[in-house]
């Protein structure tokens, strides 16, 4: 761990990948080795200097240090290079910390943020291109997914600001303050694609067919569960990723599948008349809870895009203003209604014992590209007909030219 390092800050002459003349012959550094001078870093290579910028759990590095560094660095490294080179190895203390201690995870979160933050406001120039916007959201998605609960982090004021971020969306306009400031609602969306990734993923990398018709029907039965206790988001996005096409072109799979326990799970989720019969069982769900005497009665987790929807569009649909320019409350009664009974949905304490061994495998499963899925599919049932040939012959022949 770095915690012993010296805060310090450093000079722009003091970056280059070359040993100092600060080093003694006697103390035989390596080159890459970091060099101290009266307990202040003087040198070293680059890749040291860049793992000296990025924090841990018991380490933030002084603000003069990642101020000078940042100013300095791009004589050396692009800024796009550099973010990649930090979000790898945040993957790195990521992956490491979840095999070993979950809990102290989360105390390294906040100060990844807290870092890209910094560089965001001091550094704004080095965002302007799509590529670095790419590697920031990679960065805040991968850590969003060590939350244990994504919920739990959701204020209100975000759930205000998706309408502004929304609109930048909607006019292909998307900035640092956006991401910073819907963090949580973006962990939400990132782990709703996910789950559904990762349900398609498990069920097309199975070769034989009798296992992959276990397969599904065991994510049948996860699916009736979350309905049962009223988690519809993660219902939604299993039954998204088993609809993919990757999926429900398996003919063969799904011939063997006792389908009916999925058809009525669809039906809940059909998305006909503005979603009406998920939103009946929604209230179902929010009547047991106001009336339950257990924590698994009251849980209630809605679909989290239909509810951002119903916010955006209800702040859209009805102006801020009456014509005689008064302000429309009523809207703002709605509005505010709708987000605090969100906010006592996700006040209620989990009620089921966590199992590290399946959190670790839903954080860290690799999940298969739109591509890599369909190439499973294909291969665990060949193309039916001409159009399903020639996408399997574009299909390898691109992933060929690529490898």
């Amino acid at each position: 761990m770095r915690e012993t390092m010296p805060q310090t800050p450093i000079f722009p002459s003091m970056l280059g990948t070359s040993c100092s003349g600060h080093v003694q012959p006697d103390m035989e550094e390596k080159c890459g080795d970091p060099v101290y001078q009266d307990g202040s870093l003087v040198s070293g290579s680059l890749e040291v200097l860049i793992e000296h910028l990025v924090p841990t759990v018991d380490y933030y590095p002084d603000r003069t240090y990642i101020f000078t560094f940042l100013l300095s660095s791009r004589v050396f490294i692009h800024p796009q290079e550099l973010l990649v080179k930090v979000g790898q190895i945040c993957t790195k203390q990521l992956e490491t910390g979840l095999e070993a201690d979950k809990a102290r995870v989360k105390e390294f979160v906040p100060k990844i943020i807290q870092l890209l933050t910094e560089w965001t406001e001091t550094f704004p120039h080095d965002f302007q291109d799509e590529k670095s916007m790419k590697e920031l959201k990679d960065i805040t998605h991968q850590i969003a997914q060590c939350d244990e609960d994504r919920l739990m982090h959701i204020t209100p004021e975000e759930l205000v600001h998706i309408f502004n971020h929304m609109d930048s969306m909607d006019n292909h306009k998307t900035c640092r303050s956006d991401i910073k400031k819907t963090y949580s609602l973006e962990a939400c969306d990132n782990w709703f694609n996910r789950l559904s990734s990762l349900v398609a993923t498990e069920i097309c990398r199975v070769g034989k067919k009798k296992q992959r018709t276990r397969v599904v029907e065991f994510f049948i039965d996860v699916a009736r569960e979350c309905f049962n206790i009223g988690n519809f988001n993660s219902l939604m996005a299993i039954i998204s990723g088993m609809n993919l096409s990757p999926v429900a072109r398996l003919k063969k799979t799904w011939s063997k599948v006792k389908k009916a326990k999925f058809e009525v799970l669809e039906n809940h989720m059909d998305p006909s008349s503005n979603f009406s019969h998920y939103r009946t069982a929604l209230q179902g769900a929010v009547q047991r809870s106001q009336t339950a005497h257990s924590n698994r009665e009251k849980v209630v987790i809605p679909v989290f895009n239909l509810f951002i929807k119903d916010i955006y569009f209800l702040n859209k649909i009805h102006a801020n203003r009456l014509p005689n320019g008064q302000i429309n409350f009523k809207k703002f009664w709605e509005i505010a209604k709708q987000i605090s009974e969100f906010m006592m949905w996700k006040q209620v304490e989990c009620p089921f014992e966590k199992d590290k061994k399946i959190k670790n495998y839903l954080l860290t499963a690799p999940v298969y590209t739109e591509e890599a899925l369909y190439l499973a599919s294909f291969e665990s049932e060949g193309p039916e007909n001409h159009m399903e040939k020639d996408s399997w012959k574009s299909l390898r022949a691109t992933l060929l030219n690529r490898a």
